[in-house]
């Protein structure tokens, strides 16, 4: 693991915005057509805001949520929808995006027909995952029903999982899916976190979803 800590937020993700529109520009020289990881939430938004107005060639840039609830894109509560507010936007906008739902489909039956959709993505080029203080990243949450078949090195790329305590039911890519990304980004901010991931480096994945990714990431922190 690679440790990179900022003196304050706004530098962080103005370096952050930097270091990823480089990968996504060298991994643009490598194939025709790059995946790029993203994930959902508030914390990741000015890294998306920067992005969003980056020049290159977006129209070759596929980029697919880390996780997603098992909700239409018009939900609040969307990670797809988040996304194309925020990251598919001004140049970004002739990015593709790929979305980890399907209509009238519960998780268990969409999730094989994503993960046949993905496949002919992979691998990932450029990944950016968050991590929550019970160690989580994506959806891979401790103590989640389907954690196990998530973390196995022979995952599928997308599979159902039900976190503990959460409203809606989730898809999530698996751990194997993330840390094979030619580039792997986790972004954290405040105390408590960055006590969550030095503890996570000695805990199992079961214990710590996001130690599954550690050994390949750069982690980005801010106060």
């Amino acid at each position: 693991m690679d440790f990179v800590e900022y003196s304050d937020a706004d530098m962080m993700m103005i370096s952050l915005a930097r270091q990823l529109s480089r990968d996504l520009r060298e991994s643009l020289q490598r194939r025709d057509r790059v995946l790029f990881a993203v994930p959902g939430g508030n914390t990741p938004g000015p890294v998306f805001d920067l992005l969003a107005a980056v020049e290159m060639d977006w129209d070759r840039v596929d980029v697919v949520p880390g996780d997603e609830r098992w909700l239409p894109e018009d939900h609040p509560r969307s990670n797809a929808g988040q996304l194309r507010a925020r990251l598919l936007r001004d140049k970004a906008s002739a990015a593709t995006l790929l979305p980890l739902w399907r209509e009238g489909m519960t998780p268990e039956d969409g999730a094989p027909a994503l993960s046949e959709a993905l496949d002919a993505h992979l691998p990932v080029d450029v990944a950016l995952v968050g991590m929550g203080a019970d160690m989580h990243t994506a959806s891979l949450f401790p103590g989640a029903e389907g954690l196990a078949a998530a973390l196995a090195s022979d995952a599928p790329a997308v599979l159902p999982i039900t976190a503990p305590g959460a409203p809606e039911p989730r898809v999530t890519l698996s751990a194997r899916v993330l840390k094979e990304a030619f580039a792997l980004h986790v972004l954290i901010t405040g105390d408590e976190k960055r006590a969550a991931i030095e503890r996570a480096q000695k805990l199992s994945p079961e214990e710590a979803p996001i130690a599954a990714l550690l050994g390949q990431a750069t982690v980005h922190w801010a106060p």
